[in-house]
């Protein structure tokens, strides 16, 4: 009498043990991808804990920030920014330093390093390079390029000393020919010390500026260590993943060729969700090409 109850006892504990991997294995399976924090940097400014809570719970596990100031990340001390990101299950992977400059940069790098990140991503260049031109809404920058490669190769090399990687994101500007006939993003790719600088590239923007991220990944593999993944309505505005016309499927398989370490959901603004109904969406949205 006592085995059989034994038995009974052991094969209920067996089944439980079974739902309870599986269950383990679902919410992994569930839960990839990255997600930059600037798709919901205003949920962030009211509410940095509830809003990371939100974005785990949307099934992503790598962040990218986007709310450095003046030595803090969303006004937390890096320490501190890394401890909540920890407690949240969440890691950060990398971060936006659009405030870099030569004169601030070894303060930022030490914050950086301190808050945890692996990349240094400098979003545009550097403060008087960058032209923003309101009238058409549209983005450019100097002409002055062999500026922007002794800066990246300094801040490269720097952030490397620190055993950080540095990379250079792109918007559509950096793919047009400028008005000296040079495509900067060529220009760049070309004349910076491989061994200190690489590149984000965002997906979106390459293809606004009608150029293909495949033909890149071909031209110069390995490269581009992280991407912004966003998709573009039929409009040519910022969508969900999954909501455009962006055939990601294609350009995931090229992944390994790029050099693609991470990848970041964003959209820079929202048009008919809110944030973080956008961040839901797309996590869907990245299953449906193959992503993990």
């Amino acid at each position: 009498m006592k085995f059989k109850y034994l038995k009974s006892t052991v094969k209920v504990l067996a089944i439980a043990s079974i739902i309870f991997l599986t269950s383990c294995q679902g919410t992994s399976k569930d839960k990839f991808g990255g997600l930059a924090l600037y798709t919901v940097r205003d949920d962030m400014g009211a509410n940095t804990e509830a809003t990371l809570d939100s974005v785990a719970k949307a099934g992503y596990v790598n962040i990218e920030a986007a709310g450095y100031s003046n030595g803090k990340f969303y006004n937390m001390a890096p320490e501190d920014f890394k401890k909540l990101l920890d407690e949240k299950g969440l890691k950060g992977i990398s971060t936006h330093q659009g405030s870099a400059t030569l004169d601030n940069i070894d303060e930022e790098i030490a914050a950086v390093k301190a808050a945890g990140f692996t990349y240094f991503v400098i979003p545009v260049p550097p403060m008087g390079h960058f032209k923003y031109y309101p009238e058409t809404q549209t983005m450019g920058m100097d002409p002055d390029l062999d500026f922007m490669i002794n800066f990246l190769n300094t801040v490269g090399k720097k952030c490397s000393d620190a055993g950080l990687q540095l990379l250079y994101h792109n918007h559509d500007f950096e793919f047009k020919e400028n008005e000296n006939g040079i495509v900067p993003i060529e220009y760049f790719l070309e004349n910076t010390d491989t061994k200190y600088v690489n590149f984000q590239m965002d997906l979106f923007w390459v293809t606004k500026a009608g150029a293909s991220p495949i033909e890149y990944f071909e031209k110069y593999p390995g490269r581009f260590k992280l991407w912004h993944v966003k998709d573009m309505s039929k409009d040519g505005k910022f969508a969900p993943v999954g909501e455009g016309t962006i055939d990601f499927s294609k350009i995931w398989e090229k992944r390994e060729l790029s050099g693609m370490k991470y990848y970041m959901v964003e959209q820079d603004q929202t048009f008919h969700h809110t944030p973080l109904e956008a961040i839901k969406i797309s996590h869907d949205g990245l299953k449906t090409f193959g992503f993990n």
